[in-house]
């Protein structure tokens, strides 16, 4: 039998050399500054929780 190979996954060029582990205790370790990644999430990904919400306000 043949090993199988691991793809690595296309990721966004900012964020290139991200790594992220869950230790034995369930706590995310991570190579990025947190403040960094929220910076990338909020500039490119859109949040549904405020979809719509302007018509309410």
């Amino acid at each position: 039998m043949s090993k199988k190979q691991i793809k690595k996954a296309d990721i966004h060029e900012d964020l290139e050399g991200f790594d992220i582990k869950i230790n034995k205790f369930g706590q995310l370790q991570t190579n990025f500054n947190i403040e960094k990644l929220n910076t990338f999430l909020n500039k490119n990904v859109e949040d549904k929780k405020l979809q719509g919400n302007s018509e309410e306000e």
